[in-house]
């Protein structure tokens, strides 16, 4: 394994003391954008994480009850479609992050009809409604909801795809760990499952790191993702390092010094990746976690947040052209005081002031496609809805 020193470092120092900004541009210089409200599978909770340059927008919708959420694929005007689970209508499914292709391959976590031996949560359970069963990565493409291996243990996750076939996540092999916080007891590893069906391998890791996770990948084969220990299995110590893996090469990205929670969320076409991490002192199960920006050219970019009072954003989505999408929050008050935020020119806008004539409340910008369109989450009738939100040109 080749180890990069990182690539950011001449330009990290100086970007430490970056501090937050309240960057709203005028109306009159900025796309305005028409917002659009998604049908649910029944129930008062849905999220859009991912949406494509064909226009499939995908996530998760609570069922009738909201005892139960499903992966959910939108198209145009037609009602979600169900994508189902691996274990049965009752159990729960979910497409978490910005998958990033335009070959209808859909990528998530579902629930099986199989306990899990070991009790764990494991990384689901920050994600989905948990039963006792094993979560697993799936693949949808073609109306066909397939799941992903694991290396050897109970559990897996997917989270990006790309033009290619390539699938990025992470998956338990069976070794037992000290450093996992029980009822966690499996190591796992970042995994790039494809093209092929049956192609998986892992990555890796940093260092003496023993867990880690990949999280997005471009059509270069180029992915990102998370380096630690086995800890909980969500955030915290198992993102001690954030990681990019290119042709062989395993480059550290900077952050801001905490020892955890640096996690990268996409990557776009050009090497450009997006995603937060924690301050030197947070606490690391309530942390202030801050959106940033990794670029070969401009280095390492803390985006600050919305409003001087919010402490606490997460950057989520990026395109070719560099806008990125995310949010701003008052740490402990999440969802009420959190806004949805557009950033592109070195400005971060809330997106509720450029949405035209929307009465919702725009709370989360999951991803963005190359031709500006927006999907996320909005508070809207006393419902957490899917939205689309779409340039007036």
């Amino acid at each position: 394994m080749k180890i990069a020193v990182p690539f950011l470092a001449a330009v990290f120092a100086a970007v430490l003391g970056t501090t937050s900004a309240q960057v709203v541009a005028s109306q009159s210089s900025q796309t305005l954008y028409a917002v659009t409200n998604l049908d649910s599978l029944g129930g008062n909770n849905s999220r859009a994480n991912s949406i494509d340059d064909r226009g499939w927008v995908s996530g998760y919708s609570n069922l009738a009850g909201n005892a139960v959420r499903h992966a959910a694929l939108w198209l145009g005007d037609a009602p979600p479609v169900d994508l189902g689970a691996l274990g049965g209508p009752t159990v729960n499914s979910s497409i978490v992050w910005p998958v990033k292709n335009n070959r209808g391959l859909l990528v998530g976590i579902s629930e099986t009809a199989e306990p899990d031996p070991n009790g764990e949560p494991w990384s689901c359970a920050a994600f989905i409604p948990r039963t006792a069963n094993k979560c697993v990565g799936f693949a949808w493409e073609h109306g066909e909801m397939r799941a992903l291996p694991t290396l050897g243990g109970n559990n897996g996750f997917a989270a990006g795809a790309n033009n290619v076939g390539q699938i990025t996540g992470w998956a338990e092999n069976e070794v037992l760990d000290s450093d996992c916080v029980p009822p966690q007891r499996l190591q796992f590893k970042p995994v790039i499952w494809g093209p092929g069906r049956d192609d998986a391998r892992d990555l890796p890791l940093y260092g003496a790191d023993t867990s880690g996770a990949a999280t997005a990948i471009n059509d270069r084969g180029q992915a990102v993702g998370i380096s630690g220990i086995c800890d909980q299995a969500v955030g915290r110590f198992s993102a001690k390092h954030a990681l990019l893996w290119d042709r062989g090469t395993t480059t550290l990205l900077p952050d801001l010094g905490a020892g955890m929670w640096s996690t990268p969320m996409a990557i776009n076409h050009q090497g450009d990746v997006v995603g937060f991490v924690a301050h030197p002192g947070d606490d690391p199960d309530n942390p202030r976690l801050r959106a940033v920006l990794w670029t070969r050219s401009g280095g390492f970019t803390n985006l600050g947040t919305l409003k001087p009072e919010h402490d606490y954003s997460e950057a989520h989505g990026i395109n070719s052209a560099g806008q990125i999408v995310g949010v701003s929050c008052v740490s402990g008050d999440q969802p009420l005081t959190c806004r949805a935020f557009l950033w592109q020119d070195g400005q971060m806008t809330d997106l509720n002031s450029l949405a035209q004539g929307y009465s919702g409340i725009l709370i989360n910008g999951q991803d963005i496609d190359d031709s500006g369109e927006i999907s996320g989450r909005a508070l809207a009738a006393g419902a957490r809805v899917a939205f689309v939100a779409k340039p007036i040109h």
